[in-house]
């Protein structure tokens, strides 16, 4: 009894002398540093420190306390209301200055009017409300990025014309691309959970300077959420549960989140569970996107079965774990230590496109799998947020490992031989970034990378019939390693609240590796092994005026580059029916020379116009070509009879594009949102210009909002024009089993729309439910480039509570 006693009365005692406030963005509960707290006659205040936390012990119960920053709309409260709700006051963000605090453009939070180039945000409200199934459509929904899909357990970004391993993906600002990310589609971004994300920034154009290499066309930054202190004596609990299903694939996930935190340590703890099921097309469209038949394998014999429904596309389901663990300890208010863990897995899954190939008059391939994609990354992080050193006010160190695992396994209708590629690769890297005031109008960025892959890659075929095994031609060569080593340095200008300047340059030096000997038994190169000894200067400058409260004027030069990796200098592999690509050791960087304009119009917060035009230039373009081995133009590989080709920088660039979106806010609650995209480019081909492979068609999309405190409604529409048979680049005029066929029996890719709708209903504080209707009209069609048709109509619904 004494115990008890005892214990309520210090629980009784800490809530008595819980005097400080926590200030938090309401839709993503980060903390809001900097926002001025008073009383209505002004003669009490006090300001939140780098934790939105301050003081109310000089308020009286009953007093009117204002809580204010220029980047969030003004909250008026008593100091009993707030008591009530723990000492926690949430902040909504004003209509201009949505999102206006980004990371990705130096590793330190900059506010948005001050970059000159276009970064898209999306906050954690955005995503619960979009409802994503995967990273990539969370990426699709912003507007500005494309996605390519093989198959449905895929995703591909294309950004202002670029793609693959021409656009860079950081999660927690470590870099994901890797020594085999290729030219050809990449599913590594459907690694990254939706659920665990706290916000993503889409660095549209070149981001070198920052990044480095492969940063040509974009960066797309994943920030996941990070565990919340106490920073009082009492525990801090927060848990989230979330469960969602989909009509079109049978989705079914489940989610859940913990955190723990206390006055100096924070644990946070996420997993998420997903089913899907093969994927159903929609009625209305061509019928060249049909299944009517696939391959099964009934009592060891392939045979061609029937598609009782052809609008199901047999096989494509498979499922995915992810799972977070962060932990945070923060000794003092400006020096924290943050350690983060991430494992996610999918099963072994179809590539469609592959399987919707015909010889001859049947089906090419029995099988054709990825086997699981799996990524596991460590990530250490140390951050000095306020220092006296001469050299910096600001520092902070990430040190990280990855491993990538993936392999393909493939066989031919009615053969016996599967033929199994895995790889694997081993990343290490270390970043040192650095800010500091050189005076009340400048600042300096600058910092330190230093990156290491080692790639292991084998090959075997395996007998199904005699269950016996044999090697084979690997995918890499075994053992290889790539290495990068780059300093740059960032300089902002802002001699007033009108005009900012920044530039910057970064050098990068690149070694790679590659050991052949273990593949020459198969392909008889004329060398055993080659190295990259190469660097890379790159430079960047651009300016933003605000002239008045209307104009807002940006403009950007940049370069970029991406050095070859081992995917580039030591790949072998089919890239199409016929063709057979072969290591190539005399390759160089490619560089690409670009701007960009941006004009954006406000006219008293109703009406926003923002437009940018851009334009590239890529020379030294690596692109796969025609290549002869040995003198041979063709070779033997995984029994065919194929043509030679390689990589090469046998080609030029030229893309260019305009986009352009609008907000109209009718009232507080009601508003018209649309973005649309304009892209173009032509690349050289043996001395002739033709289509890029990744120049997206035209794309948009139009969306009506309205919104109370407890419902949001979203009734929008998604649409993407055509592309004719000879705007298709020459790769994809020969890919017709991907195409609708027109009129002539050449293949294109149709326009299409789809009308959709979203609605978010708070049943209370702590539940929501998420429910969409989508492509209500049933529409059958394919993103440009992909091998799989887009889901029909689809219902969606997903309930979610926190404690």
């Amino acid at each position: 009894m004494k115990f008890t006693l005892s214990v309520l009365f210090i629980f009784s005692l800490a809530i008595c002398n819980s005097q400080t406030v926590r200030v938090v963005e309401d839709a993503t509960n980060t903390p809001i540093s900097g926002v001025t707290i008073f009383n209505t006659k002004k003669n009490k205040s006090a300001i939140t420190n780098l934790e939105g936390e301050a003081s109310l012990d000089q308020f009286s119960e009953d007093e009117m306390i204002y809580f204010q920053n220029i980047l969030y709309i003004k909250k008026a409260l008593k100091k009993s209301d707030i008591k009530k709700d723990n000492y926690i006051v949430y902040l909504t963000p004003s209509i201009e200055n949505l999102d206006q605090v980004v990371v990705s453009a130096s590793k330190f939070e900059q506010s948005k009017r001050d970059i000159p180039q276009t970064i898209v945000n999306i906050n954690a409200g955005d995503i619960q409300f979009e409802n994503p199934q995967t990273s990539a459509d969370l990426l699709e929904s912003t507007g500005n990025v494309f996605i390519q899909k093989s198959q449905l357990g895929g995703g591909s970004p294309m950004i202002r014309g670029f793609s693959t391993n021409r656009l860079l993906i950081t999660v927690d600002g470590v870099r994901m691309n890797n020594a085999i990310f290729r030219g050809g589609n990449l599913q590594n971004v459907i690694s990254v959970d939706p659920f665990s994300v706290q916000n993503t920034e889409i660095t549209l154009g070149a981001g070198s300077v920052v990044y480095g290499s492969d940063a040509i066309g974009g960066v797309m930054s994943f920030y996941s959420k990070k565990p919340q202190l106490s920073y009082r004596d009492s525990l801090y609990f927060n848990a989230n549960v979330a469960t969602r299903y989909a009509t079109a694939n049978k989705e079914k996930t489940g989610h859940i989140d913990v955190n723990f935190g206390l006055k100096k340590w924070a644990f946070l703890t996420s997993v998420s569970y997903t089913d899907f099921d093969d994927l159903r097309m929609g009625t209305h469209g061509p019928e060249d996107y049909l299944r009517p038949e696939y391959v099964e394998t009934i009592n060891g014999e392939d045979v061609i079965v029937q598609n009782d429904n052809p609008r199901i596309q047999t096989p494509t389901g498979y499922d995915q774990i992810n799972v977070l663990q962060k932990v945070k300890y923060e000794p003092f208010e400006d020096l924290s230590f943050d350690l983060g863990l991430y494992y996610t897995t999918t099963s072994s899954y179809s590539r469609y496109d592959r399987l919707i190939r015909y010889r001859d008059e049947n089906l090419r391939s029995a099988e054709w799998n990825y086997g699981p994609q799996r990524w596991f990354m460590g990530n250490f992080q140390v951050t000095k947020l306020s220092s006296s050193s001469n050299l910096y006010d600001k520092v902070q160190a990430t040190l990280a490992y990855q491993n990538f695992q993936e392999s393909r396994l493939d066989r031919d209708f009615q053969s016996e031989e599967r033929n199994i590629r895995e790889e694997a690769v081993d990343a290490y890297s270390l970043n040192v970034d650095l800010e500091k005031d050189l005076n009340e109008r400048s600042k300096l960025f600058y910092g330190l990378e230093y990156v290491y892959n080692h790639v292991k890659s084998t090959g075997e075929t395996f007998n199904i019939v005699s269950n016996t095994t044999s090697p084979t031609v690997s995918r890499y060569p075994n053992g290889s390693n790539w290495q990068s080593i780059a300093a740059y340095a960032s300089f902002k200008h802002k001699p007033n609240a009108k005009f900012v300047f920044q530039s910057g340059l970064r050098y990068n030096h690149i070694l790679a590796n590659a050991d052949f000997k273990s593949n020459n038994q198969y392909l008889n190169l004329p060398f055993d092994s080659t190295e990259l000894n190469t660097g890379a200067l790159t430079g960047t400058a651009g300016i933003r005026w605000i002239p008045n409260d209307m104009i807002q004027w940006k403009f950007n030069a940049s370069t970029a580059f991406r050095a070859p990796n081992i995917d580039d200098i030591g790949k072998v592999f089919d890239s199409e029916p016929g063709s057979v690509v072969v290591p190539n050791q005399h390759l160089k960087p490619e560089y690409a020379y670009g701007g960009e304009l941006g004009l954006k119009l406000n006219f008293d917060e109703v009406f926003i116009i923002d437009m940018a035009t851009y334009y590239t230039f890529l020379d030294n373009a690596l692109i796969r070509r025609d290549f002869t081995l040995n003198g041979e133009s063709q070779i033997e590989y995984d029994g065919e009879l194929s043509n030679v080709q390689a990589i090469q920088n046998a080609s030029k660039n030229w893309i260019y594009g305009f986009e352009a979106g609008i907000q109209l806010n009718f009232s507080k609650q009601f508003k018209l949102t649309s973005q649309y995209n304009i892209i173009g480019g032509t690349e050289e081909d043996e001395g002739v210009e033709v289509p890029v492979r990744h120049i997206a068609p035209n794309f948009g999309n139009t969306h009506f909002v309205w919104q109370n405190d407890k419902v949001q409604i979203d009734a929008f529409a998604e649409y993407n024009n055509e592309l004719s048979f000879t705007q298709l680049a020459p790769s994809e005029q020969v890919k017709d089993y991907i195409y609708a066929l027109d009129r002539n029996g050449n293949p294109y890719a149709p326009s299409w729309y789809t009308l959709n709708l979203r609605t978010q209903y708070d049943i209370t504080d702590a539940a929501t439910i998420v429910a969409s209707l989508e492509n209500i009209t049933d529409q059958r069609y394919q993103t440009y480039s992909s091998g799989i048709a887009a889901p029909g109509r689809n219902f969606i619904v997903s309930l979610r509570y926190s404690l």
